[in-house]
């Protein structure tokens, strides 16, 4: 049995290194940034003097304004022009030394929190493992002179074990696969789910179902085709961590009894139709997302707003997006169920895509906290709450992931958020804090997100699935901790910044 781990595979021989490997690393980058806390304040404490003895000092040798200014004689300068003029030259200097240590940090650290203005490119490496295999008739075609290219299908390749082993993992990157690839992946999961068995599904249909899905998603910077496949697959890994499927039971059960089967043969787990309804929601969560937020449909009086009587407009127009799709015979991957089986998996995919809505998240939240401890998965009003927060935490679960896999969705996500604030004020309409591009940085935009929306959720579904502190929860305490050291490292360099204004603007006076 193999494992992935930050995106080395590693195999249990020994043991103990799969366990030493994250805490090693965890370590290892706090005793970084603790260095690197300490030299910043250093450098930052003698620029800091620097700026205080120019501003302060009350004669200094004109001689040092003649190594700057050599084109300056004597009689041109007098002794308080000369004083003047270092400082002006003494500060750019420190300005300068800012700028390099910003840069120099920022490289270090291999991070563009101490910068703003640029971006952290996401990996677009190849993976350290096999994507796919051919099939072994088609290594046995290869062999033989009559091989016909011209005949060539997709489908005599598959996933190889590594990948497919790495798609249950949390830590999945998903910046290394194209669009293709991902939704190789896709079809993939309902296949290994048994969604495609169980329930009849036409391969085939499937196929051209999730290319539909595909090419109803915009190229927006964040809300695009590739966070569709991010949630999907967090949901997937979800399912294998959770031990949430059920036991495999014939088609004509779920759809005549899906929640009246005893409980001794769901073992506390979900059904198969949970599962469909699961992870068709997280593919279709945002279906045409046109990258602006409720907030500005509603403020904006869009289309959309009034269709909806700006009531979560988004996440309604998702939905039916989604069964617009399904209404084409040819992407129809329910066409096998009866009327009433269709409706009960049409009216789980619209909860769960309506609970997305953020606006509606301590309403969930509070819903679920209050039956997480007497859980009961034959009761079917607590697994639909628990069902809508899995897509709720699938949905915001990119610092899940590594920082490197979790980063780049950050900028993703500003770019986007930047993008409606722009608009917001070129069309006079109100602006949130979080999204202006003047008063937002990257740690502030997650620090207080992780705190109060991430952690207590992802805990209160630990409380029900205890497994998914060390993969799940944990990395956020991490993030977390992470964004609170760069957001100390920022405060330091400001308030250096703030009192140097504030001795130039003294020193100004004095004059």
């Amino acid at each position: 049995m193999s494992c992935l781990i930050f995106g080395v595979l590693c195999f249990p021989q020994p043991l103990i290194l799969p366990l030493l490997l994250p805490s090693s690393l965890t370590l290892s980058r706090a005793f970084k940034i603790n260095e690197l806390k300490t030299e910043v304040t250093n450098r930052l404490a003698m620029l800091e003097k620097r700026v205080e003895f120019v501003v302060q000092s009350g004669s200094v040798m004109l001689l040092g304004c003649y190594g700057h200014y050599p084109q300056f004689s004597k009689s041109q300068l007098t002794l308080q022009k000369g004083v003047e003029g270092l400082k002006v030259v003494e500060i750019e200097k420190c300005r300068s030394d800012i700028k390099k240590l910003r840069e120099e940090m920022a490289s270090r650290n291999n991070s563009n929190f101490l910068d703003d203005n640029k971006k952290l490119t996401p990996r677009r490496d190849v993976p350290s493992y096999p994507k796919y295999m051919l099939s072994q008739q088609t290594i046995s075609a290869l062999r033989k002179p009559a091989f016909d290219v011209w005949l060539w299908e997709s489908n005599e390749y598959h996933l190889s074990k590594e990948t497919i082993d790495a798609l249950r993992q949390p830590i999945f990157d998903v910046w290394q696969w194209e669009p293709n690839e991902m939704l190789s992946c896709l079809e993939h999961m309902y296949h290994d789910l048994g969604l495609v068995r169980d329930f009849n599904i036409n391969p085939i249909t499937l196929k051209r179902w999730l290319l539909c899905i595909h090419d109803n998603y915009r190229n927006n910077p964040f809300h695009n085709f590739r966070h569709c496949f991010c949630v999907t697959q967090m949901m997937y890994s979800m399912i294998y961590l959770c031990n949430l499927q059920g036991t495999s039971l014939p088609l004509h059960q779920f759809l005549l009894e899906p929640r009246n089967i005893k409980a001794d043969v769901i073992m506390e787990k979900f059904s198969q139709v949970d599962i469909l309804i699961l992870m068709t929601a997280a593919v279709c969560h945002d279906l045409d997302h046109p990258g602006y937020n409720n907030t500005y449909q509603i403020n904006a009086r869009t289309e959309l707003a009034v269709r909806y009587n700006d009531i979560s407009p988004l996440e309604n127009h998702h939905c039916a997006v989604a069964f617009q799709i399904f209404s084409q015979p040819e992407c129809n991957i329910f066409s096998n169920f009866d009327a009433e089986a269709f409706k009960q998996i049409r009216q789980g995919t619209i909860t769960l895509i309506l609970a997305t809505d953020m606006a509606r998240h301590g309403e969930i939240l509070d819903s679920f906290k209050q039956k997480v401890d007497s859980f009961d998965f034959t009761n079917e009003e607590h697994v639909t709450c628990l069902k809508m927060v899995l897509i709720k935490c699938c949905d915001i679960s990119n610092e899940v992931r590594p920082m490197e896999v979790a980063e780049p969705w950050v900028d993703c996500l500003l770019e986007e958020y930047f993008m409606q604030s722009d608009r917001e004020k070129s069309e006079g309409l109100p602006v949130a804090p979080f999204m202006d591009r003047e008063k937002v940085t990257k740690p502030t935009a997650q620090i207080g997100f992780i705190k109060f929306v991430l952690i207590p959720m992802f805990e209160t579904v630990m409380k029900l699935f205890p497994q998914i502190e060390e993969v799940m929860v944990q990395p956020l305490r991490e993030s977390r901790d992470r964004y609170e050291e760069l957001k100390q490292i920022d405060d330091a360099m400001n308030e250096v910044q703030k009192k140097k204004s504030e001795n130039l603007t003294m020193g100004g006076k004095k004059k």
